[in-house]
């Protein structure tokens, strides 16, 4: 989709979200990428509304939330009793779920609204960090299921005129997923399988010598990359960033790299 250069368009952010609330708990596993969270929301332009797409809602098709006043959903267990009782308090906004929601159908993507729907900890748990007072309406949209590479670009691709409405488009996911590799006994911080694939991810975004057509086919096709199924043995945290890149359609720039729960992981701005 062709941007019209004359307008400022509004940020593309796509973040590591952590282990479940462990970024509210003070897990020292966690500082890099809190101290990441905490600081770019002054980094980047004060948006009037915030679209979430979470790892942690999939849907047979595009659903996104409708509600005025969301509540929380604390999509997580085993964790201590303060964790279920976190406030996040941002309101909804109705009227940008609508909007999204045409938006989609004028490009031929079937999807519904969700007016009952709350917010998943993929959403609260950066946002808290990133913007503590809640204070900036939010929507969420789904994933689809299946997970399909092009179906979520092509998603992002008919999200791109919010990015003149002033809507901080954030993909909530983690560039590295596997959670037995987190929590192994024994920890190998010179992780060369995690090391690889994160790189090769950094390649394939930030690249200005990457053609367009080329950086959509590598992400489409990132199975192939150097341990791709070792650090997502299930992709659901790596796809927002997919639709992150279909709506900005450029390469990124890298604004976060460093350790989440001892390794490594990226964040990337458009």
């Amino acid at each position: 989709m062709q941007q019209d250069s004359t307008r400022v368009l509004s940020p593309v952010l796509y973040i590591p979200h952590g282990g479940g609330p462990m970024p509210l708990l003070g897990d020292p596993d966690h500082k890099d990428m809190v101290d990441f969270l905490s600081t770019i929301g002054s980094r980047i332009a004060k948006p009037s509304a915030i679209l979430v797409i979470s790892a942690h809602w999939e849907e047979t098709q595009p659903t996104i939330t409708g509600g005025e006043y969301p509540g929380l959903l604390y999509d997580y267990y085993g964790f201590p009793e303060e964790s279920y009782t976190i406030q996040y308090p941002a309101p909804g906004h109705p009227a940008l779920a609508r909007d999204i929601h045409r938006v989609l159908k004028q490009s031929g993507i079937e999807a519904r609204l969700d007016d009952r729907r709350s917010f998943d900890h993929g959403l609260f748990v950066p946002l808290k960090i990133m913007y503590p007072d809640a204070s900036f309406p939010c929507v969420q949209l789904s994933l689809v299921s299946g997970l399909d590479p092009g179906v979520h670009i092509r998603l992002g691709q008919a999200l791109a005129t919010l990015r003149t409405q002033n809507v901080l488009i954030l993909g909530s996911g983690f560039s590295f997923h596997n959670m037995r590799a987190f929590f192994s006994p024994n920890p190998d911080d010179t992780d060369t399988r995690n090391e690889a694939f994160q790189q090769w991810l950094l390649d394939t975004c930030t690249s200005t010598d990457i053609p367009a057509e080329k950086r959509q086919q590598r992400l489409i096709e990132w199975e192939r990359a150097p341990s791709a199924r070792y650090c997502h043995p299930r992709e659901e945290h790596l796809i927002p960033l997919l639709v992150c890149y279909g709506c900005a359609g450029s390469p990124a720039a890298v604004v976060f790299d460093g350790k989440v729960l001892r390794k490594r992981a990226l964040g990337l701005l458009w």
